[in-house]
C-alpha cells in the first residue's frame, strides 16, 4: 500500500505537466490555423500588423519553455523522493534517535530525555495523553545538560495509563522566573518506512508513532538484536586442561 501510495503522489504532478503541454500545443495549433486564414483573406494593399502575431508567438514560446521548466523540477523532486525513501529504508530494525516530544508507553514505561541550555530554578515535567489531556507531573533535574526521563506509565492517582502515545512538556524557568528555551528527545526502534506528501516517515511499535524522517539525528544497531558475547568454553580449552592435569 505504500509503495503504491508513493508512486500515485510522484506521477500526479507529472500527469498536469503533461495535460498543460497537451493544452498548449492545442490552442498553438488553433492560433496557427486562424493566423493563415488571416493572411490568406487580408488586403494585400493594407497588410495587417504582424507585431500583434509575433507578441502572441512569444507568448507560447515562453509557456512552453515554463512547462518544460515545471516538468524538470518535477523530474528531480520524484528522483529525490525515491533517494529520501530508499535511505530511510537503512533505519529498518535499527534505534532511531529523534527530535519529538512524543515517547511510545510500552511493557510500563516510556522514555524522554530533555536538555538544558543553563542551569534552571526549577523544572516541571508535564506527560499529556494523545488528546492532550495532563496525566502526570513530575520534577526534573535542573542542571545544565541532557537529562533523562522515565514514566512508570502511572497517572497522579497512580492508575496505570494504557500504552500507547504520549508527550513530554518541559516548563524549565530562571531564577528571574524567565522561562528557559529546552530541547526534547526519544529513541526507538524503527520498524517502518513510508512516503507521505512527499516526505519519506519513520514508523515505530508497527505504525503506532509516525514521524518525519528529517527528525532523525542518529540511527544505530539496535541493542534488542544486539547478540551476547560468546562464553562457551570450547573443546580445546577442555583438552589443554586434561593436559594440564596429567
Amino acid at each position: 500500500m505504500t509503495d503504491v501510495s508513493a508512486a500515485a503522489q510522484t506521477q500526479q504532478p507529472q500527469t498536469q505537466s503533461k495535460l498543460a503541454t497537451a493544452g498548449l500545443a492545442d490552442n498553438f495549433d488553433t492560433f496557427l490555423t486562424l493566423l493563415t486564414e488571416q493572411l490568406k483573406n487580408q488586403d494585400p494593399l493594407n497588410p495587417m500588423e504582424s507585431e500583434q502575431f509575433v507578441q502572441q508567438l512569444v507568448q507560447f514560446s515562453s509557456v512552453e519553455q515554463q512547462i518544460a521548466s515545471n516538468e524538470s523540477l518535477e523530474a528531480l523532486l520524484a528522483l529525490q523522493q525515491s533517494d529520501a525513501q530508499l535511505t530511510s529504508l537503512q533505519f529498518i530494525g535499527k534505534d532511531a534517535t529523534v527530535n519529538t516530544t512524543y515517547s511510545l508507553l510500552k511493557d510500563g514505561e516510556a522514555k524522554w530525555e530533555y536538555g538544558l541550555p543553563q542551569e534552571a530554578q526549577s523544572v516541571e515535567l508535564l506527560i499529556t495523553d494523545e488528546n492532550g489531556k495532563q496525566v502526570r507531573r513530575l520534577d526534573g533535574d535542573t542542571s545544565e545538560g541532557v537529562h533523562d526521563v522515565v514514566w512508570d506509565g502511572k497517572d497522579e492517582a497512580g492508575n496505570t495509563m494504557p500504552a500507547g502515545v504520549y508527550q513530554l512538556e518541559v516548563v524549565a524557568k530562571d531564577a528571574d522566573d524567565v522561562i528557559l528555551d529546552y530541547a526534547v528527545r526519544v529513541t526507538h526502534r524503527v520498524t517502518g518506512v513510508e512516503m507521505s506528501g512527499g516526505q519519506a516517515q519513520v514508523s515505530f511499535a508497527n505504525g503506532e508513532l509516525v514521524l518525519p524522517a528529517s527528525l532523525v539525528t542518529s540511527v544505530r544497531e539496535s541493542q534488542a538484536q544486539t547478540a551476547p558475547p560468546n562464553t562457551t568454553d570450547t573443546g580445546d580449552e577442555t583438552e589443554d586442561e586434561s593436559q594440564a592435569a596429567a
